[in-house]
């Protein structure tokens, strides 16, 4: 049930927007391509099994944990809120 002037399933159609832009990200984020011998960040040796598992992989586990844990939020507000829209 949506209230004010909002159509019934605004909610919803909102979660699933914002999910599907979730996806559209990380996929944009995955490696592609030729994959490296050695981690872009710290020189150390990518082991075979992770380069056979992860194609186009360019970090060693570590370096990869470390970014993961970097968070990135998306530049779309889907609140419709004024004061977010203003800032």
């Amino acid at each position: 049930m949506a209230g004010g002037w909002a159509r019934d399933g605004a909610v919803e159609q909102q979660i699933e927007d914002s999910l599907k832009d979730a996806v559209a990200a990380a996929r944009a984020r995955m490696p592609a391509g030729e994959g490296e011998t050695h981690c872009v960040e710290c020189g150390e040796e990518i082991p075979q099994r992770r380069r056979e598992a992860l194609p186009g992989v360019r970090t060693c586990v570590t370096c990869q944990a470390a970014l993961d844990r970097t968070v990135v939020h998306s530049a779309i507000n889907r609140r419709g809120s004024k004061d977010s829209q203003l800032r």
